[in-house]
């Protein structure tokens, strides 16, 4: 359930890339709060700006003109990207084990974690397999599985079932809701993608860089 304690606050936040006339505006003025146990969908097309506005929320990229303020330390924002993002030289296993093993986890321990968020976006059997032995489907799912295993207070995802089939793609929806439900976290998922956004709480549209009132959201 949401709360009163804001994770991260846009006010009149804009990102702009470039200078003069090649300048292009990513993000206009958003006005955005997270809080804790907020379930979000940005709903929009290709190139409106909703990964530009995750970046913003994480802390990626810093507003070129307005705030963003967060409550919240680095390992508390997990990501899922467009992208899987894994390393290569390490297995399935090490890379959701990672953000685990940067905060000083023990090994062990980290890797128990890895398995049982593997296991959570049906991905278990591919703990020893190297990110060039799986498919892009699969690498999707391992990258949910990362930001599950790190648990952390705010999830961010950025398309997170774009690249995948349905099926598999409702199975890491359900994993990144089952395991925000289990922390309190915040959950944000950029989509274009109708059935995937009535699966959250909120609806924001976006167009063109910028976001829209919830009730214009169909």
């Amino acid at each position: 359930m949401p709360s009163d304690e804001v994770l991260v606050s846009c006010a009149d936040a804009a990102l702009t890339f470039g200078r003069g006339a090649q300048a292009v505006v990513a993000v206009h003025g958003a006005d955005l709060e997270i809080r804790a146990g907020d379930r979000l969908a940005v709903v929009g097309p290709s190139g409106s700006g909703k990964s530009s506005l995750l970046h913003l929320l994480a802390g990626l990229e810093q507003p070129t003109s307005g705030t963003v303020t967060r409550a919240l330390g680095p390992y508390d924002i997990g990501l899922v990207f467009q992208g899987d993002s894994l390393i290569p030289a390490l297995d399935v296993a090490e890379n959701t084990a990672l953000p685990l093993v940067l905060t000083d986890r023990p090994e062990g321990e980290a890797r128990l974690c890895a398995l049982a968020a593997l296991a959570l976006v049906d991905a278990a059997d591919l703990a020893d397999r190297l990110p060039e032995e799986i498919s892009g489907g699969q690498a999707q799912r391992v990258a949910a599985a990362r930001v599950l295993a790190q648990a952390p207070r705010l999830i961010l995802a950025d398309e997170p079932t774009g690249r995948l089939d349905h099926a598999t793609g409702a199975r890491v929806l359900d994993a990144l809701l089952t395991a925000a439900d289990h922390t309190g976290a915040a959950l944000v998922v950029t989509t274009h993608d109708p059935a995937v956004a009535a699966r959250l709480t909120v609806r924001r549209g976006m167009r063109d860089g910028r976001l829209l009132a919830p009730e214009e959201v169909p």
